[in-house]
């Protein structure tokens, strides 16, 4: 597992350095480099219903680089008849930052730190309608891989698949056996400043 890390940091770092000899350097804060986006999360299964946001800002650094802030809120409902009697509402609210680094123009690798907290509350319907609360923490590390038809100054969408490389037990990216889930997004940025050039 290091050595395919390894060799996948060589692979990014030899792009990177590639694209950077292509490009001219262009210095000093430019508002046309700075965008806003994020994503909606929205999910139904038998007795589950999840409702989300991740909304993000962030500045393309260089044409290889991008950095920002994200957070993420969800709501989900667990109906009492499908969990054995018990009702459940989860609200989940976190923030971390982000970096992009796109070895291509079209493939980009993600990391995100972030902490979140999460407030559990449990109905036991049949039973005397007993209400539990739990208050949780957690902190995540999220890396992964994404595809995006970026192009500075323009929207683009973008596709990403990430894991949780942290153990936190409360992290929401781990399933109920601490093992990281997959994480699947998909979203869109937009220049708050349009290029005018195409």
């Amino acid at each position: 597992m290091k050595k395919l890390l390894a060799a996948l940091l060589l692979i990014i770092c030899s792009a990177v350095n590639a694209q950077q000899e292509q490009l001219p350097a262009e210095r000093g804060f430019k508002k046309e480099n700075v965008f806003a986006g994020g994503m909606i999360t929205l999910g139904a299964s038998s007795g589950t219903f999840l409702i989300g946001a991740i909304p993000e800002i962030g500045y393309s650094v260089t044409p290889w680089f991008d950095a920002g802030v994200q957070t993420n809120l969800s709501y989900q409902t667990m109906s009492a008849r499908y969990f054995n009697g018990y009702r459940q509402r989860n609200f989940n609210y976190g923030a971390g930052a982000f970096v992009r680094l796109y070895p291509l123009n079209f493939i980009f690798v993600q990391l995100q730190p972030e902490h979140n907290w999460n407030v559990i509350k449990i109905k036991d319907v049949y039973n005397g309608g007993t209400n539990e609360t739990f208050h949780q923490q957690s902190n995540s590390l999220l890396a992964g891989i994404g595809y995006a038809n970026r192009v500075i100054g323009q929207s683009n969408f973008y596709v990403l698949l990430m894991l949780d490389l942290m153990t936190d037990i409360n992290s929401p990216y781990r399933d109920n056996v601490n093992q990281a889930t997959p994480v699947i997004r998909t979203g869109f940025n937009f220049y708050l400043h349009p290029s005018k050039r195409r």
